[in-house]
């Protein structure tokens, strides 16, 4: 604007020596119009607005028409990489394209066209950034090239240090303050926590202890019920450790581990529970070939509140950079074939399964396939469209960590999380580089968190759907029925952009009002919804775009596509 107003300056002036001089009359009127016309051009190009980026067309290139100008973004603009005080942006973050689509399909190759031409370099911003966040109503100016953007303002929001410290677990999980019955359930790659320096993990005593302080931290923050680890040293030792850490950080708990009766220096995956809660039914059951002994583990688990059981699997598949697929592939039907051996158990008796762990295959690889195939839900999939990630690597995010389940035990999910302390920190920051104590770097994985309410009755008490659903720029509205209700139901809905960003985290719908055998509910969200997530107040109304509106319940995932004009 002061450029504006610097030209506008000289140009009376000039125009007032004009009308001092009847000869250059006209010349005044021609400077007129073409002062006008380059006033409007100037507010016209301050109030161009991205409104919508189509993850089937958009490249860097619909900036174009607006070199040396000035854009703001009406979508969230997402941080992929981070180098010096440059930032690699975009409305799509760069993912691994075997996460979002099966090899060679559209979603693949799409993918790879986004990653190449879709994403901006932006300057200028403030530091102190993780990738990750992201950027609302960003406000750039277009260099020669239109993926050359400086900064010219925004709102950054989301996945900060200081949101991760604060954010509440159970929250995140859709778990009720008051659900003393529900269970919180993480697994995590602890990268290598071994007790023996040198050999794998910590080099040194000292390192070791920074490790185990990160670990503290992390298991501090996520205050699980029941933990599956993956990349302990075999043995007793290392969980051992962490069990009386937990213990001495949570004395009101009991946190109990299973005696291997096994010492090495090779890793293994194990379970952590709280003996307050929780209790095996059965004896666990370890999967050993010689490969990856002691990785694959299962065992039932019984809620002491009410009595009900899941099985819990943890597993820690062969490493990608070996780049035999077909081995893991291998290990994933194995895994299948476990669990329906192991539910046969006259203890266990349940197909209420749960797994989880650290599979080396993205979402869409074939060892994946294997589970969905068989019927199981990716948590991931469900509870986060295509925008879950618990890794990075080259730059590109990814899942490798999965969460998944039968369809009878999804009725009893309350929400899946991941805890983005890990996969979006520098390796500086880690307990080998670093110096802080904080859950910053604690590992190279994310954690994976998933919520239960266990209760085998949901799968009989009512039968939910949604016959209609609406979108408007400031509300959500939609019908649901239910019949043979006991208890209310455990419907829940979310909203993405069409490239799979979340504008709103899975929220349950509230009933209030009598339960009858067969009830119609009309259920409206606007800003003043007390019901309504903040980050979807703060986004009504909502933006011009594409949007998918998803419902889950019964085992299913619904979904709706609505455009915003």
């Amino acid at each position: 604007m002061c450029k504006i107003t610097f030209f506008f300056a000289h140009m009376q002036i000039f125009l007032y020596f004009c009308s001092r001089f009847n000869m250059f009359h006209s010349m005044k009127q021609r400077f007129s119009i073409l002062l006008t016309a380059l006033l409007i051009g100037q507010i016209m190009v301050a109030q161009v607005h991205i409104t919508t980026a189509d993850p089937d067309t958009w490249s860097t290139e619909e900036l174009r028409p607006y070199v040396n100008q000035t854009v703001i973004f009406d979508i969230p603009i997402v941080v992929s990489t981070i180098s010096g005080s440059n930032y690699t942006v975009g409305p799509f973050r760069i993912f691994q394209p075997e996460n979002q689509g099966v090899l060679y399909s559209d979603a693949y190759n799409n993918t790879i066209r986004i990653n190449s031409s879709g994403v901006f370099t932006l300057t200028g911003a403030p530091s102190g950034h993780r990738t990750g966040e992201r950027i609302y109503g960003l406000k750039v100016k277009v260099g020669s090239s239109p993926n050359q953007l400086s900064w010219q303002g925004g709102t950054w929001r989301g996945n900060s240090k200081e949101e991760l410290k604060n954010a509440d677990i159970r929250k995140m999980l859709n778990i009720e303050d008051d659900c003393d019955e529900c269970l919180v359930v993480c697994g995590f790659n602890v990268e290598n926590y071994f007790m023996t320096w040198g050999s794998m993990g910590a080099a040194s005593y000292e390192e070791h202890q920074k490790q185990r302080a990160k670990t503290k931290a992390t298991l501090k923050k996520i205050n699980a019920d029941i933990y599956g680890f993956c990349e302990l040293q075999l043995g007793n030792e290392a969980i051992k450790e962490i069990c009386g850490d937990l213990n001495a950080l949570f004395p009101e708990r009991n946190y109990k581990y299973f005696n291997d009766l096994k010492s090495g220096t090779s890793q293994k995956s194990d379970f952590l529970y709280d003996a307050n809660k929780v209790e095996p039914v059965a004896d666990t059951y370890v999967y050993t070939d010689k490969e990856v002994a002691y990785r694959k583990k299962m065992v039932c688990f019984r809620q002491k509140s009410n009595g009900e059981r899941f099985i819990f699997s943890i597993n820690h598949f062969k490493a990608m950079n070996t780049g035999d697929e077909a081995r893991r592939v291998v290990e994933a039907q194995m895994v299948v074939n476990l669990y329906n051996s192991y539910r046969q158990n006259a203890l266990v008796r349940d197909n209420d399964v749960l797994f989880m762990g650290d599979m080396n295959s993205y979402a869409k690889a074939k060892p994946i396939q294997v589970f969905t195939k068989s019927g199981m839900i990716d948590l991931h999939r469900a509870f986060h469209a295509d925008s879950s990630y618990s890794y990075v690597y080259s730059n590109m995010a990814a899942y490798i960590d999965h969460a998944l389940c039968s369809k009878q035990l999804y009725r009893q999910v309350t929400g899946m999380a991941v805890l983005h302390i890990n996969s979006d920190e520098p390796r500086s920051s880690s307990y080998s580089q670093g110096n802080d104590a904080t859950m910053f770097r604690s590992s190279d994985h994310d954690p994976v968190i998933v919520g239960l309410h266990l209760d085998s009755t949901l799968s009989r008490t009512y039968d939910p759907y949604i016959n209609s659903a609406d979108l408007g720029a400031d509300s959500i509205s939609f019908y649901y029925v239910y019949s043979n209700a006991k208890e209310e139901p455990l419907v829940y809905f979310d909203l993405h952009t069409v490239n799979g960003f979340t504008v709103c985290p899975p929220t349950k719908i509230k009933y209030n009002g009598e339960l009858k055998e067969q009830r119609t509910k009309y259920y409206t969200l606007t800003a003043d919804n007390p019901n309504l997530p903040d980050e979807l107040k703060q986004m009504l109304p909502l933006p011009n775009g594409v949007y998918i509106l998803r419902f889950f319940y019964d085992g299913q995932v619904h979904a709706y596509k609505f455009i915003v004009r």
